[in-house]
């Protein structure tokens, strides 16, 4: 996660509020370990310890953030033969239309064989309630896909 204007920080706060749902450990019989990481203090260990992954960038410049470019340039060689089929999830907040971004993004996750099993949450402009309560459903639907063994 990288969020300079505070907009993908509040998205992010939504999606794991949604993943920390209380209903998620009633149905699953067990809650999702949830850890958030910047981009830039992410490592190869936090990778390889997780079981899945919602990456977070804003849109710079038509293109992901360069703390989320600096992460995959650090992560991508070490934990490719690694992490291969675990289940992941994006979040950009645009200044523009976010497509850029995304596909600069989606590329590097499939090479990495992670599963896309959300789609990419795009938030064009001022973050609205609504772009709150849908970040909150992406949150919870990835954990729960987790937690209950869907993902």
């Amino acid at each position: 996660m990288h969020s300079a204007s505070g907009g993908t920080r509040s998205l992010v706060d939504a999606a794991v509020t949604g993943a920390r749902d209380p209903a998620i450990a009633e149905i699953a019989g067990t809650a999702v370990d949830v850890v958030v990481r910047s981009a830039l203090d992410a490592d190869v260990d936090d990778v390889l310890a997780a079981d899945g992954y919602l990456l977070a960038t804003p849109e710079n410049f038509g293109y992901m953030s360069g703390a989320l470019k600096d992460f995959f340039d650090r992560t991508y060689y070490p934990c490719l033969e690694h992490t291969k089929g675990r289940p992941y999830g994006l979040l950009v907040k645009a200044g523009g239309g976010g497509t850029a971004a995304v596909d600069a993004v989606v590329p590097l996750a499939t090479g990495l064989e992670w599963r896309p099993v959300v789609p990419p949450l795009v938030v064009a402009g001022d973050v609205t309630d609504e772009d709150l309560a849908a970040a909150t459903e992406l949150g919870a639907t990835l954990a729960g896909g987790m937690a209950t063994g869907l993902w």
